[in-house]
């Protein structure tokens, strides 16, 4: 396969070669690409690039770093693994969108491997995310997700983001510690947990009662359905149960991230997951 270097584009929408920074006229914003392809990851932020740099998986392709990032790696002992290229943040500015916060790095990397869904062992937690496609809100479940010790997150090909850019930022560095496993058809991976043992069970206004009275039992999958759409139709039939989440307050409904925590914690509370 050829290796495909990062390309910025210009707010007119153009290509631009990923040149030496600081040669560039204007301000390139790089945007989430729509769909799933093989080009590199881009990783911005400390914790963000930081994890990929320790994570031995992750093959880092390019390093650009200011002064006072390459400074505190080594104040810190965290080795680069290649050689970096220094520049100002001025520099690291242009080749992002005006709104990211990058902290003095940005790493070019080769995405991680997807897993295949029959090599998920039959324990613990896991979440599965149907058409979710708001790389913010991601990006914070996988950060929820690797604070409870989820096994691995499934989502579809389609209609989701790419695991770089503004969705690794937001995960903030839990990309590297979550495994997410990508599907072509969201019902048949939730039949395959199905006949793995894992207990589906997918979060809807619309469940038949509150998750906290659901006898929940280990292999658990929590499905969670895009803000506005929900689950659709064939997700709802194919997981074994559909709960709600009650709120006691006047607003009955969570942001999709704010609902992960509150679903991973009552999952995680009743599997007898949070014993230290």
């Amino acid at each position: 396969m050829t290796e495909r270097k990062f390309r910025p584009r210009s707010r007119s929408g153009g290509a631009k070669p990923f040149s030496r920074p600081g040669k560039s006229a204007g301000r390139p914003a790089w945007r989430e690409r729509d769909s799933h392809s093989d080009g590199p990851a881009i990783l911005y932020g400390w914790h963000t690039v930081t994890m990929a740099l320790a994570n031995p998986k992750r093959r880092i392709r390019k390093l650009i770093l200011t002064e006072n990032a390459a400074r505190r790696l080594a104040e810190e002992s965290i080795p680069t693994r290649i050689a970096p290229e220094i520049v100002r943040p001025q520099e690291i500015d242009r080749l992002l969108s005006p709104d990211a916060v990058h902290q003095g790095l940005l790493a070019e990397a080769d995405p991680l491997p997807s897993p295949d869904i029959e090599t998920l062992t039959p324990e613990g937690l896991v979440l599965v995310l149907d058409q979710i496609t708001d790389p913010h809100n991601v990006g914070a479940i996988l950060r929820s997700a690797a604070a409870f010790a989820v096994k691995a997150i499934v989502t579809t090909a389609r209609h989701s983001p790419e695991a770089t850019g503004v969705l690794a930022k937001a995960a903030s560095g839990a990309l590297e510690l979550v495994p997410i496993v990508t599907v072509q058809n969201l019902a048949r991976a939730l039949t395959a947990l199905n006949e793995r043992g894992f207990q589906t069970v997918g979060l809807d206004s619309q469940g038949s009662e509150d998750l906290s009275a659901v006898a929940l039992r280990e292999p658990l999958a929590l499905v969670l359905g895009a803000e506005g759409k929900g689950l659709r139709q064939l997700t709802r039939e194919t997981c074994s149960v559909v709960a709600r989440l009650d709120m006691p307050g006047e607003i009955k409904s969570l942001n999709v991230s704010n609902a992960a925590v509150l679903a991973l914690y009552v999952g995680a509370s009743r599997l007898g997951l949070m014993k230290a």
